[in-house]
Formats: C-alpha cells, structure tokens, sequence
C-alpha cells in the first residue's frame, strides 16, 4: 500500500492536520495517511503544555478513525516505543527495514524546510526519504539558498489547503476554558477533557 507518512508532536492534533494532509495524500495519489507521533524530551512532560505519549498517541487514534478525519488515516506507534531521543532518520530506517525496497515518503510543512539541514543526519535523510513539503497555497522559499542536497526540495512541495488552526491556540483555549470545537475533532475535544490535558495537571509518564 502506497502510504504518506506523517510525524509531528500532535499536541494535539487537529482539523489542520488532518485536512492539510489529506489534501496533500489525494493530490499524489496515496491510499492513507500515517500519523507518526514524535517522543517528546522527558523534561517538557513537566510542562502542562505538553501531553504525555499515551495520550498524544489516544488522540491520534481517535483522530484517525473520526468523521472528520478527510480520508483514510492510520496511527503508527513506532516513535514512542524507542528510547529518547528519537530522530526522524531512525524512524525512516526502521520504516524501510520493514519493508526493504519500497520508498518512504514523509510529509513536513514548509515552515521547516528552513531548519531541515539542522535535522539530526539530514543530508542522509534527504536521501533514505522521499520528502514531500506541505505547503499553504502562495509559498514561496529561497530552496537555491539552501546548501545541497536540500535544493532538490523545491521539486517536492504539495500544495495544501490553508486551514488556519493552531495546536498552540487549541491549549491556549482549553486553559481559558474557550470552547475547541471546529477545532479538532469532537472525539479528541471529549478526550482533552475527559483527562483533564493542558489544565496544569499533567504528569510524568
């Protein structure tokens, strides 16, 4: 199955991603999308701003098996099963050392072409991936400004559609006590309350 892999720290995640890439998944020709959530530093699990792994992971599962989900989604765990640090090069490696010889395409947004080269291995990431770069509709990025080989880049962008959420105003609403509604879908905004998560209470895992 051709799959568009997609990594972040869903803290938490939303319409936004969700709809983005979608659009990014249909216009390539991908069967589903798989959401990757990122490990986060064991020290910002201190932060009430950040959900522990098993509710991220929670979240995108429901996420990926809501109405609004926009398309075939699925959750892979793989990141938050290795021990800290985990870098996006060794998740691809593991990807590709389920499957020897097909291709792992992985999704970023345009906002980090920018810090793509200060990526941990990236040069060997830019060539053990094929990269796609979701874009608003309107980017514009200096790629030739990049160092090789992150110029080739310039060929990959995908237009997304412009869906103007934000994880970090999704907290900033939950901790007002603002409704997120439209924001995320309704399972996840049940969910956010149901654990009490970007209140102040989190804990350590």
């Amino acid at each position: 199955m051709r799959e568009l892999y997609f990594g972040g720290s869903f803290n938490p995640i939303h319409l936004g991603h969700l709809r983005a890439s979608a659009a990014v998944a249909r216009a390539e020709g991908f069967l589903r999308v798989v959401l990757v959530p990122a490990a986060v530093s064991p020290h910002k699990l201190m932060d009430a701003d950040y959900a522990p792994a098993e509710h991220r992971l929670a979240m995108c599962q429901l996420a990926a098996n809501s109405a609004d989900a926009d398309g075939p989604f699925a959750v892979d765990d793989l990141e938050l099963r290795r021990p800290f640090p985990s870098y996006t090069i060794d998740t691809v490696r593991a990807l590709r050392a389920r499957s020897p010889g097909d291709p792992v395409y992985w999704l970023i947004g345009a906002d980090q072409v920018a810090k793509l080269p200060f990526w941990y291995e990236s040069n060997q990431l830019v060539r053990e991936a094929q990269l796609l770069i979701m874009a608003r509709p309107g980017f514009e990025f200096d790629f030739e400004g990049l160092p090789e080989p992150f110029r080739s880049l310039k060929n990959s962008v995908v237009e997304a559609p412009l869906i103007d959420v934000s994880a970090t105003e999704i907290r900033r609403r939950v901790r007002l006590g603002l409704s997120i509604d439209k924001l995320v879908p309704a399972e996840v905004a049940d969910y956010i309350a149901a654990n009490g998560l970007y209140r102040g209470t989190n804990l350590p895992e």
